[in-house]
């Protein structure tokens, strides 16, 4: 099992004055940043923006008092929308806060047995699929408000979402598609607009978000009344000035046998999302993170912040990198960003109730638009087959289905595929014919790759007894990598039946840990000379000698 050192014990054992000075402008300035994020990403997910600050304030101080990397910062996340709406339909409200608390033990439990690396298996080509996925369908759902569309709940179906826009496609708002595309071009070119220029009030416009500039400017307009548009107090009635209390979800009993599959759904992407960002931000500071301390991290996280009505968090790339790029150099700067973000909630929850929803709708789309690496289809024509079926086939069912449904049937199918490619590794070639003294024939069969449970059919239809140039036969084994069980089954029958034959098996040249499972399982005793040669000619003397001593009897 695994040791229990957050990143910020080895942090702070050198830690200074200017760290800290460096910590806190990174960590407000973040802070600034996640707070559209977050709320836009509670909406996204089904919630109210108000868990989705919830959630964003308990997980970023819990990854980072407690997680294995120096910078990262945990909330909720673009990866998590599709599911947790989907999920939230299906099992209830109260299942999922159940399901995440679920996902968050099991995360924990990942973390101590040291199952960090595993996650990471996860082929590039379905992660590429579904986060692809994810981004069509947090696009999909921002249409409503995006476009005005009075529509009083979006389905979790995709062909469901297709029917229901489509019926409305004629009852558009114009004023809430202006501001839309006004919010979508300010977050294109404010990053961009200050660039050339060094005048100091325009370098300090540079270091405010895009997405704040477009909550202030659609804030403004509401409520000087130039614009009558739904925001959020018409549809969640604001958000509190204080933090809730821990409660324990309203679970629905007579679903929760149905939890477990979205729970392994809820840790897998979060264990992927999470060392995939912590990944990244090693590449940017040039240090590691500690894999499976992040896993213990963000299962804390995720098995308290339900009880305080929060929704599934993760490492966000998003915030991570503004940390990086704003200076942090220690999990310090995560919690500030927490602290921060608390504040903002005490002192100026009673302005959010006038943000527009189309304004948040805007800020997902440009999300969505940027976390897709679409430059990946174009891509796919220069890849084998079975990486655009995964890629592909992870895509299409994480939008038509949801990503439970992606990662199982992705996954599944990457393992297959795996085998079949490991299975074409094994070959196998009758090398010669030698005569014994006694002018019998000795079979030499040369046998390179893996010899495991996915190449068996291949083993069989090379090494059939009954069709066999000899009754006695050598096996080389040097090339072999791997055996397995069922291999060595056929191996065992093999045996059988060249002996009813009255001929018998030699192995020679075969690697340590193959004769180390041939001795275990008792075949060796059943071999010509009860033991494995070390080459093809002391395999052949040993067969004379066996023929000599049988031609004289």
């Amino acid at each position: 099992m695994t040791g229990f050192r957050p990143a910020i014990i080895d942090s702070l054992s050198r830690y200074q004055a200017r760290d800290f000075r460096a910590d806190v402008a990174a960590g407000i300035t973040v802070g600034i940043v996640a707070l559209p994020l977050a709320m836009a990403f509670g909406i996204a997910s089904g919630v109210s923006p108000a868990q989705g600050l919830v959630t964003a304030i308990l997980a970023g101080f819990v990854v980072s008092l407690l997680g294995g990397s120096k910078v990262q910062i945990a909330g909720p996340a673009g990866a998590f929308v599709g599911l947790l709406y989907t999920l939230g339909e299906r099992i209830g409200p109260g299942n999922l806060l159940l399901a995440t608390m679920l996902a968050g033990a099991l995360l924990i439990i990942a973390g101590a047995f040291r199952l960090g690396r595993i996650i990471r298996y996860v082929p590039v080509a379905i992660i590429t699929g579904f986060t692809n996925g994810i981004a069509v369908m947090i696009a999909l759902q921002q249409f409503r408000d995006f476009f005005g569309l009075p529509i009083e709940k979006m389905p979790a179906d995709f062909f469901a979402q297709i029917q229901v826009l489509a019926s409305h496609v004629n009852e558009a708002d114009a004023s809430a598609m202006c501001l839309g595309l006004m919010s979508l071009v300010i977050l294109h070119v404010w990053p961009k607009s200050f660039r050339q220029y060094a005048s100091p009030w325009k370098q300090f416009a540079k270091q405010i978000p895009g997405t704040v500039m477009v909550l202030i400017a659609g804030t403004l307009l509401v409520s000087s009344h130039l614009l009558e548009l739904p925001t959020i107090g018409s549809r969640f009635g604001g958000i509190p000035a204080s933090f809730p209390y821990p409660t324990a979800p309203d679970v629905d009993w007579s679903k929760v046998r149905d939890i477990l599959v979205p729970a392994i759904s809820i840790a897998l992407l979060c264990g992927i999302e999470s060392l995939l960002c912590a990944r990244m931000a090693d590449r940017l500071i040039r240090e590691r993170h500690n894999a499976d301390q992040e896993l213990i991290a963000q299962g804390v996280a995720n098995l308290l912040v339900p009880l305080f009505g929060g929704i599934a968090a993760t490492g966000t790339i998003a915030r991570t990198v503004t940390n990086v790029r704003s200076g942090a150099r220690s999990p310090v700067s995560g919690i500030v960003h927490s602290l921060t973000l608390a504040l903002i909630v005490l002192i100026a929850a009673p302005l959010a109730a006038n943000i527009p929803l189309a304004v948040l709708a805007a800020v997902l789309l440009f999300v969505a638009y940027h976390m897709g690496d679409w430059q990946a289809f174009a891509r796919l024509r220069a890849f084998s087959m079975p990486h655009r079926a995964l890629m592909i086939g992870s895509f299409v069912l994480t939008v038509v289905f949801d990503l439970t449904v992606a990662v199982q049937v992705g996954v599944g199918l990457a393992c297959l595929l795996f085998l079949h490619r490991m299975a074409s590794l094994t070959k196998l070639q009758w090398l010669a014919l030698m005569h014994g003294k006694t002018q019998e024939l000795i079979a030499v069969c040369e046998i390179k790759g893996p010899l495991f449970f996915g190449s068996v059919d291949r083993i069989e239809a090379v090494l059939d007894p009954h069709q066999a140039p000899a009754r006695h036969i050598v096996l080389d084994m040097q090339g072999v990598s791997y055996l397995d069980t069922s291999a060595l089954e056929v191996l065992f029958q093999y045996k059988d039946l060249l002996r009813s034959l009255g001929g018998g098996l030699a192995i020679c040249a075969a690697p340590e840990h193959v004769r180390s499972l041939i001795t275990r399982s008792g075949l060796l005793q059943d071999l010509v000379g009860k033991c494995i040669f070390k080459d093809l000619d002391e395999a052949k003397q040993a067969f004379d000698q066996g023929l000599e001593l049988q031609s004289s009897e």
